[in-house]
């Protein structure tokens, strides 16, 4: 769906190819249109996401226009990056992005954090953790790198316990005690609210919670975001590393640092993401960490 504003967002379906992403956005406004020129700046975000629309707004002031591109598929937006059909996109956190480049030998580079977000196990049947039955079902994301923190929530629950040496991309393979005897049934990420009619629980991103309609309060169990061990899953503002300079790029880090765009981060996450602001270098060396974890 396309709208009339200069900020239109593009809804593109979990079956769309970089084909026919190009042609959505030849119709929007021209396949590559402004990308040179950089004045028009196109990213690629995942469901709602109003905090862009603000930003956006305050862009204006600065002589920028910026339209989001949604996406209902968390292995697009890497894609249309690399493939030129966005300048940046903003859905990720480094261990998600470590793994996509890694997989598809890409150089997308992360160039400024945004926030980290808990990662809850949620239930429609069950008010408390203690509640969970013996042989509980749990859903959890089944990309690499959500499932091995998801694994961690369910460790740090007591509901799992991990290998030692299991690291940020841990598998169900790595759990050495189950006391509970839950049963994990790996699903794609975006449709794990979908599993709460008939699983006991299941593990489920922030902001997908948020698009179905889960308030955060109501997680079982969530990690911490502002715990040490959750910088890898650092929200970032990705680019192409060739472009990673941009002038106009680091216009659009400090507008979401500002405090209208931080009021609407804060309001649609119920007060749960944890504004984050590290140097790009910074995410870069964390980035290279991880990818080198990834690649034992």
């Amino acid at each position: 769906m396309i709208a009339a504003s200069p900020r239109r967002r593009t809804a593109l379906t979990l079956a769309t190819s970089l084909t026919s992403l190009c042609a959505l956005t030849l119709l929007a406004s021209g396949c590559g249109f402004g990308g040179d020129d950089g004045k028009h700046i196109r990213v690629g975000v995942s469901g709602d996401s109003p905090e862009w629309e603000v930003l956006a707004k305050e862009a204006k002031k600065e002589g920028l226009t910026v339209e989001t591109v949604v996406f209902d598929d968390y292995s697009l937006p890497n894609k249309a990056l690399s493939a030129g059909d966005i300048e940046l996109n903003a859905f990720q956190h480094l261990v998600f992005l470590a793994q996509s480049n890694t997989e598809n030998k890409t150089d997308i580079a992360p160039i400024a954090a945004t926030t980290v977000v808990p990662l809850g196990l949620y239930s429609a049947k069950h008010q408390r953790l203690a509640d969970l039955p013996d042989g509980a079902e749990i859903t959890l994301p089944n990309d690499p790198a959500n499932q091995g923190r998801g694994l961690r929530v369910l460790e740090q629950a007591k509901v799992i316990e991990l290998k030692k040496e299991a690291g940020l991309f841990a598998t169900p393979d790595d759990i050495t005690a189950n006391p509970r005897h839950v049963k994990l049934t790996p699903v794609n990420a975006q449709q794990t609210p979908r599993t709460l009619k008939d699983a006991d629980a299941a593990v489920i991103n922030d902001g997908v919670a948020e698009l179905a309609g889960i308030k955060a309060t109501t997680a079982l169990f969530k990690d911490d975001p502002a715990a040490p061990q959750a910088v890898p899953y650092l929200n970032v503002i990705a680019a192409r590393a060739d472009h990673k300079d941009d002038p106009d790029y680091q216009k659009i880090i400090e507008l979401y640092a500002s405090r209208a765009v931080q009021d609407e981060v804060r309001r649609t996450s119920n007060g749960t993401a944890h504004h984050v602001e590290l140097p790009a270098a910074e995410l870069q060396a964390e980035l290279a960490r991880v990818q080198k974890q990834l690649a034992r």
